[in-house]
């Protein structure tokens, strides 16, 4: 990802609905262009670039800012600065007044209502101001992409109470930009708004503002009143079809925590026509990523199994079926990015549907029979049964170029992603000498992806009555397997390497891609131990997490995107892997690294990926300049750990909810999950600290008890 502004040298408030996202200054404003991020944005376009509230002519002082807990509004409460006249004389001293701003997100509209409040009597009116401004860039034109055309825009005042901005792009597509605003005010131009407010004997006044955007021809009508809008957004959010709170523990600020990333997560999911979606992060991938999707409902299947049944049908839904150079696609491949804005539009970037990913189609085979595993839900399963085949056909064909039986990556052109795992950094794949390596690349990851899609693929073959496919690929998985084992391990090293280069030479780097051998469960015992004490060594666990890159490497940076930055999804799944090899106590260092990072954090939030600079005592870990905050996976990630450290397995074939050698983490003494579901019944389960194990308890359930036991 190109960087050329760093989100942290501004504290930034996030909001979203749908596909229409807002980034705020801590003040309410959004100063975009040159000076950041901000503004507001809907289908990859900035729609409102500028917005600044002044108080005679002055902009406010601030005095708070918040996100409510659950994402639905961003509160400012604000003090006017001291005024003086022409002739520089003090007409109003700071703190007369008080300014209260309400901002909140709604389809297609940006609702806005400022409360001035005097509490000294005021000598003259008061000038308030709106200044405001849309300049239409793409997404990837904040992002620092340059543009040397861009299409035709004009701003008009249409009445006394209401402007347009209008862009009609390159692409031949109008979008345009509507302030509607209450009460009208004394003067009106495209740039600015202002009131002259003279308070007299009232103690208030109150200015309403909606920002709607329209893609396509002008004609939509006046969004609903700012009340109304808020009462059906609080009675959509009430009605979500997903719970994600049915996790407390005895540790409040865990619980915070938990909460924040409930919050994240409702906000960034989405209705789409195939179901749910969580979109990957605000403000760069606001949008439908194949990977990240897979891999937030992967962590969330436990408690959210619906979430995972509206990715599996919207990947099916935009899977490919031909062979596409520019976009990376091949019949059978899954989606990486999708995207609507004028440059995906008009191919300037690759991602109107881009397919540049080597690892969403096995880990959509995979998710797919992980879901079924734990809701027996075959109608799903067999409505996409026949994109699970064209993916396993990729995997086999496509993704196997060179039939040597691992599935590896090369860009079809050179505007695709130079590398295309999760680790798309240009520099990420090298060698121990720090070469980068050249493709076709094969990942250690994908090959446990692809063992564990197979093993996956068997059991929903038979569950198809499709035996003879299913004992195919079984063994398939054990060949792979094998395999693997004698291609990936490097015993002077201690653990599997990086990848394997397209002369089939290993990229002998020591890596977090190792752990996700034990994720997939591709590793023998023996080197999955060796591995689950080599990335818990000081090289690779900093005391928050474990970072992507051992700190002895060529290409170690800690500022880095992926070459030594620790990324709270990644230590998510590293840890369900040492989970399942019984490394439970590595599990518990992973998690409290991760929740005390969490507790650093003004909301409590998990970000897309910190610095690997080593835990050092009364410090919190350095923030990366331009992550994304919230990011879906690493929203996910707590509820992965609470499985994770409770061993925590849902089976519908054997009508059993289980737990393996549950383990809590040193911050947590208690443990409640509620309504944990499978087939139609469900248990509500504790986990208690006693002495030095951990005991596990039923305290309610709607079968008999021995559908629930622990192991």
């Amino acid at each position: 990802m190109e960087a050329t502004k760093s989100l942290v040298d501004r504290t930034l408030r996030t909001l979203k609905h749908g596909d229409l996202f807002g980034i705020f200054a801590k003040d309410g404003d959004c100063r975009g262009g040159e000076d950041g991020p901000d503004g507001l944005f809907f289908k990859d376009t900035r729609y409102l670039s500028n917005l600044e509230l002044r108080i005679g002519g002055s902009p406010p002082l601030l005095l708070s800012s918040v996100v409510l807990d659950d994402n639905a509004a961003l509160i400012v409460d604000q003090t006017n600065a001291d005024l003086h006249d022409a002739g520089g004389d003090r007409w109003l001293a700071r703190d007369s007044l008080f300014i209260g701003r309400t901002k909140f997100l709604r389809s297609t509209t940006a609702y806005e209502r400022i409360v001035v409040r005097r509490f000294v009597p005021l000598p003259r009116p008061v000038p308030i101001e709106i200044i405001f401004a849309a300049d239409f860039a793409d997404l990837f034109e904040v992002r620092g992409e340059p543009r040397p055309l861009r299409g035709t825009m004009e701003a008009t005042k249409i009445d006394e109470r209401s402007v347009r901005f209008a862009y009609r792009g390159l692409d031949d597509v109008a979008r345009s930009t509507t302030l509607y605003l209450d009460p009208a005010p004394t003067f009106l131009s495209a740039e600015m708004a202002r009131w002259e407010v003279d308070f007299g004997n009232a103690e208030r006044c109150t200015i309403l503002m909606k920002a709607d955007c329209t893609l396509g021809e002008e004609g939509a009508p006046e969004p609903p009143h700012l009340v109304t809008a808020y009462r059906l957004l609080l009675k959509a959010n009430r009605n979500r079809p997903v719970r994600l709170d049915s996790v407390s523990t005895s540790n409040e600020r865990f619980n915070a925590v938990l909460d924040r990333s409930a919050s994240d997560l409702q906000m960034l999911l989405t209705d789409t026509a195939t179901g749910l979606y969580p979109y990957a992060g605000v403000p760069w991938y606001s949008t439908i990523f194949g990977r990240d999707g897979i891999i937030t409902a992967m962590m969330l299947l436990w408690i959210a199994p619906g979430i995972a049944k509206g990715v599996l049908q919207t990947l099916a839904s935009t899977q490919a079926a031909s062979t596409d150079e520019a976009a990376d696609a091949e019949p059978g491949k899954i989606l990486h990015e999708m995207r609507s804005g004028e440059m995906a539009q008009l191919g300037e970037v690759p991602f109107l549907r881009y397919y540049g990913t080597i690892d969403a189609t096995p880990l959509f085979v995979m998710l797919a029979g992980m879901y079924l595993r734990q809701t027996g839900d075959l109608e799903t399963v067999r409505a996409i049964w026949p994109n699970i085949v064209a993916a396993l056909d990729w995997i086999d064909r496509h993704g196997d170029g060179d039939g040597d039986g691992f599935v590896e990556y090369h860009r079809m052109t050179e505007q695709g992603l130079a590398n295309q795992g999760w680790k798309d950094s240009y520099d990420s794949i090298f060698h121990a000498d720090g070469r980068l390596a050249e493709g076709p690349i094969a990942l250690c990851e994908v090959q446990a992806y692809v063992f564990a899609a197979k093993v996956g693929a068997a059991t929903m073959a038979r569950a198809m009555d499709e035996p003879e496919h299913a004992l195919r690929l079984e063994q398939q998985a054990e060949e792979l397997r094998r395999k693997f084992e004698e291609s990936f391990w490097d015993e002077a090293l201690g653990s599997y390497v990086l990848a394997l280069d397209g002369a089939k030479q290993p990229c002998r780097v020591l890596a977090s891609n190792a752990g996700h051998a034990l994720f997939g469960g591709i590793a023998a015992p023996d080197r999955a131990e060796r591995v689950a004490k080599l990335l818990m060594s000081r090289s690779f666990y900093n005391g928050w997490g474990i970072r992507t890159l051992a700190s002895g490497e060529a290409r170690y940076n800690p500022m880095s995107y992926h070459n030594g930055s620790v990324w709270p999804h990644d230590n998510a799944l590293i840890a369900i892997g040492l989970g399942r090899y019984g490394h439970k106590a590595a599990v518990a260092r992973i998690f409290e690294g991760l929740t005390s990072a969490a507790f650093y954090d003004e909301l409590h939030r998990l970000p897309e990926l910190f610095c690997g600079f080593s835990r050092r005592p009364k410090r919190g870990p350095t923030s990366y300049p331009v992550a994304c905050s919230p990011q879906a996976w690493a929203a996910a990630a707590p509820y992965a750990l609470v499985a994770a450290t409770t061993g925590l397995q849902i089976d519908f074939e054997s009508d059993q909810i289980a737990v393996s050698e549950p383990m809590l983490p040193a911050l947590l003494d208690s443990l409640h999950l509620k309504d944990v579901a499978m087939a139609g019944f469900t248990a509500d389960l504790r986990f208690t600290r006693k002495g030095n194990g951990v005991a596990t308890s039923i305290k309610r359930r709607a079968r008999p008890a021995g559908l629930v036991r622990a192991r």
